[in-house]
Formats: structure tokens, sequence, C-alpha cells
């Protein structure tokens, strides 16, 4: 059925993600209360018409090859038809290229405001539709799966009738849990970190990841004194090292000093979490030092929704 579309503006807000959350590889994600905001309206003229405010505004395309453009339409063609053209406004808070899930805020804000902008919309493309078109654009389904449904989140791909799915299930965050993010004034390609992985680690660095992976999630649900333990990782952290030089040694720093932190993502953030106030987090943030801006974050409940 051909597309109908709604003639007023959309506005969605989504969260940035931190992926992997020390042994999670490609598979944990936990959603923080920063948030992108996008509004979209329909046109009947055959423009793309972007305003962009905030990060990237003096470097992000303002034609079809802009990712919150690329996300509506190809949300438009899951849902029946692309319109003539659209206007958009992003204002962006989530820093760029820094391993806090900017990516995949701008792939679920489009394919969420193709979703709002046509009419029945929510009734044919289902959040189960809306994280399997994400992971597609973004190749893995961890950030994006906590970007869609907030809170922590696990998720996988298996092959249903010959097609790779994308799965995930939510997890409840201890209310006790927040989050410190330290980023750096320099960035790293999600492409290149992982250029840097190995393809063999050895079994005894499986069986100690696999199991701070599962204990990871116990933490996070109840357990918070258990974080520093569960968020150690020997699958990827240690080989991207020299390309985050300082993120890793204030990593290492951290860790030594009994903080549940690790790299965010691809990196070059490192992401701490903690149970305690203000004055814990001045004091992480002066162990920090000036190579960091340090940013104190609350988990976020929900994923994108419309605002």
């Amino acid at each position: 059925m051909k597309s109908i579309f709604k003639a007023q503006p959309i506005q969605v807000q989504v969260p940035a993600t931190s992926a992997n959350l020390g042994p999670g590889f490609d598979s944990l994600g936990l959603a923080l209360a920063i948030h992108d905001r996008y509004i979209a309206q329909v046109l009947d003229e055959q423009i793309i018409d972007i305003d962009i405010t905030g990060e990237g505004a003096d470097s992000l395309p303002r034609n079809h090859k802009n990712l919150v453009i690329k996300s509506m339409y190809k949300g438009f063609e899951f849902l029946g038809g692309k319109p003539r053209g659209i206007a958009l406004r992003a204002l962006n808070v989530i820093p760029h290229s820094r391993g806090l899930g900017s990516s995949a805020s701008a792939i679920v804000g489009g394919l969420s405001l193709a979703r709002a902008l046509v009419l029945g919309g929510s009734e044919q493309m289902s959040n189960d539709d809306m994280l399997n078109l994400a992971s597609q654009m973004e190749g893995h389904p961890d950030n994006v799966s906590a970007t869609t449904y907030g809170g922590a989140t696990i998720a996988w791909q298996e092959m249903q009738h010959g097609h790779n799915v994308a799965l995930s299930v939510q997890i409840e965050v201890d209310p006790r849990i927040s989050a410190v993010a330290f980023v750096p004034s320099i960035s790293i390609s999600t492409s290149k970190a992982r250029k840097m992985l190995p393809d063999l680690i050895t079994h005894s660095d499986a069986v100690k990841n696999s199991a701070n992976a599962a204990l990871l999630v116990h933490a996070l649900q109840q357990r918070p004194d258990l974080l520093h333990s569960a968020t150690e990782d020997f699958l990827h952290q240690s080989y991207r090292a020299e390309a985050m030089p300082s993120s890793f040694a204030l990593l290492i720093k951290l860790r030594k000093a009994g903080v549940a932190a690790f790299i965010s993502g691809a990196g070059p953030t490192v992401l701490v979490l903690h149970t305690g106030g203000s004055a814990e987090v001045d004091a992480l943030t002066r162990a920090a030092g000036e190579k960091f801006t340090a940013m104190a974050l609350g988990i976020s409940r929900s994923g994108v929704s419309v605002v």
C-alpha cells in the first residue's frame, strides 16, 4: 500500500548510547540521558532542506548523503514509498566519533521520523522492525538496540527463514547507577578501531570475558557493587590502546583505583558507571585532568520517542 504522509512536522528525541560496556562486545548497550533532537516535515517540492545546529554543523552533509535523511528514506521505503521532499532540522548534542552512538542516534532518529510521518506508520513498523532496519545500516545491533528501547540492552543476530535478524532484550538498570563520560578532543572511526582487533584470542581470555559479560548483566540489574569486576574486558580494549593512548592511560588509572571504567564503544571516550553523588563525580573529573571534558549523565530509561 502506498504511503499517506502527515502534513504537520514531527519531532523526535534520541538518546546517546554506549556499547560494549567492557566485555559485552557488539552485544551490550546502554542508553544515556543526553539527546539529539530532529524535526522533519514532508514537502511537496522535490528538495531536501536541512539545517544543523550543534555537533557536526560545519561538517555534516546537507543533502541525500545526510545519515538522518538516508535513514528516513529507508524507513519510507519499508512503509510503502518516499515523499517528494523533506525538511529536516537537527539539534545535535551527542559528540561525534567519540564512541557515544551519534550514528545510531541519526539512524534510529531518521527511521522513527519516517514512521511518525506516515499515517498508520506505527502499526506498519514495530520497534523490532526498526531495530532490524537500523542494524542493517549500522552493521551491528548493540548501539541501535539501546537507542531504540532505552535502558540497557542485550542484542544479538540469528538466522530466521534464511535472513539474518537482529534481536534484543531490555535490562532494567538499577536506579542507583549513573554514568560519567570523559570525552577527549580526538576522534576515532569505528571502522579504524575494528581493524585493530586480532582474529584470535586465547582460550583463557575468552573464558574470563564471557564470565564478566554474564556477571555484568546481573551487576547492572541489582548489584552495582560488582560493576568494577564485571566491566573488565579481555577481548578488544587493549588492542586499540595505541589509537587512543590518553584514553587508555585514564582507563588504567581509574580501574587501578577501583572505578568501573571502560572504553565507550569504539572509543575514545572513557565511560564510568558509579553510584556516588556529585562529590564522586568531582573527584573523577579531577583525576581525568584537562585532556577530557567530563559529562555527568543519567541512564535514559526510554529510547527514541516522539515529542
